[in-house]
């Protein structure tokens, strides 16, 4: 398969194989929108079948010829391959082509590295990249392998390759210090919203499935979004007012994506917690994507890695205005439940009806509800405030306290339980 020669950015030749026991089989097109996402200008994509990768060069000794043959005519600049590579087979590699070789984690890595904006997200991008590099440290300090020498320098000492992994070790540390002070920073952040009671959606999916779209539709938020993968990264907090229900805070996170390294997933883990501990998580998925079905199960992989499969979760199938029939709507289950929403985020289609699902969730496990509060109930009524629960206090002829609260439904019976009275003595009739 061969491209247009490109007028600028970086020539690349790029390889796919299908291997004869893997359980599910991926065409190129991905791959070719990831290399196009970093900023590569693909001349070839080289594919192939094998029985299983060379523990060498991944490549049968005809492929390699054949990639060889292509780089030297495109003057491809790299070499990009759809797969996960060993240290010493990248090595092999970039040695017999003459030129630079990426594997697919490096690419993805590359990527995010592009796109990070916050401090927390550059971090923790830095991180990936630094333990991914540290495998790969050999490759460009082969000529400095020995020991120094010369006048004064004689010793035991340690080499230049050393040198540098100690270095490595070292601004690892440092970042993972950092991160730890921002990841508790976060998590005081989400106790605060916890307090004040104020339930949490997050939304999931797939890269480019269109969830910062939605989320700019739903909060009115000037989020980036292109039509690109991963298009956005650093997760951003709104505050969005759903009827019946007040206040939800809506998450929207980084896109997953198929085979998505792990130490990406391990340093993102921080920014992942959001979905993990949010009430609700809303699963966004390109309804027009034809390879739907996969992305939908590789989302689901990624979150029972994060330990958010027990979540409940709201599918949200965007982008039916791709669709020759599609029309909003709401899916319900046998309960009267939703499950599924069918919405187009780009034209504004079906976000009242997403609301109403999420009021409809949500709502199940919130108090929302008017209370009387005695006076000799004034323990209850200081608990309700410090919770941050009450919505607006009025007083009746009584001189009792009328308190608008929301708050979930188990904070509340803890409340009761701890003050020491029932329902029944605070619920307006």
């Amino acid at each position: 398969m061969f491209f247009e020669r490109p007028d600028s950015g970086e020539i690349a030749v790029l390889v796919h194989i299908d291997f004869y026991d893997q359980a599910e089989k991926y065409g190129p097109e991905e791959f070719i929108e990831l290399s196009i996402s970093a900023g590569a200008d693909p001349v070839a994509v080289v594919v192939g079948s094998r029985q299983r990768p060379d523990p060498k060069y991944f490549i049968g000794s005809g492929k390699l010829e054949e990639i060889k043959d292509i780089v030297l005519r495109e003057e491809a600049q790299v070499v990009l391959f759809d797969h996960a590579l060993s240290p010493s087979q990248e090595r092999n590699l970039e040695a017999h082509l003459n030129c630079r070789v990426l594997d697919r984690t490096g690419l993805i890595l590359d990527i995010f590295a592009q796109r990070a904006r916050t401090h927390e997200g550059k971090l923790q991008v830095e991180l990936a990249q630094l333990q991914h590099m540290s495998t790969r440290l050999i490759r460009g300090w082969t000529h400095l392998e020995r020991q120094k020498g010369g006048i004064g320098m004689r010793g035991p000492g340690e080499t230049q390759l050393e040198t540098d992994r100690r270095l490595l070790r070292e601004r690892i540390k440092t970042i993972q210090k950092r991160l730890d002070k921002v990841n508790s920073q976060r998590d005081q952040s989400r106790r605060s919203r916890s307090r004040s009671a104020m339930p949490t959606v997050s939304l999931v999916g797939y890269t480019n499935a269109g969830k910062s779209t939605l989320f700019n539709k739903a909060t009115g938020a000037e989020v980036y979004a292109a039509d690109q993968l991963f298009a956005t990264l650093d997760p951003t907090l709104r505050r969005l007012e759903v009827e019946q229900i007040g206040s939800v805070v809506l998450a929207d996170t980084v896109g997953f994506i198929r085979q998505l390294p792990h130490r990406l997933v391990k340093a993102f883990q921080a920014t992942l917690k959001e979905s993990s501990e949010a009430d609700l998580l809303v699963h966004v998925i390109d309804c027009a994507d034809i390879a739907r079905d996969d992305n939908i199960k590789e989302v689901d992989a990624v979150l029972e890695e994060i330990g958010a499969s027990e979540v409940p979760t709201l599918k949200v199938f965007n982008k039916i205005d791709a669709l020759a029939t599609g029309e909003p709507r709401i899916d319900r289950d046998e309960n009267g439940k939703p499950y599924r929403v069918w919405v187009s985020a780009k034209e504004g289609l079906g976000i009242d009806l997403l609301q109403q699902s999420i009021a409809e969730l949500v709502g199940e496990d919130i108090i929302n509800d008017t209370l009387i509060i005695s006076s000799d109930q004034g323990r209850f009524r200081a608990m309700l405030f410090e919770q941050g629960a009450v919505r607006s206090e009025e007083y009746d002829e009584h001189g009792r306290s009328v308190l608008e609260v929301s708050l979930p439904k188990k904070d509340f019976m803890q409340l009761l339980a701890r003050a020491g009275i029932s329902e029944e003595q605070v619920m307006a009739a």
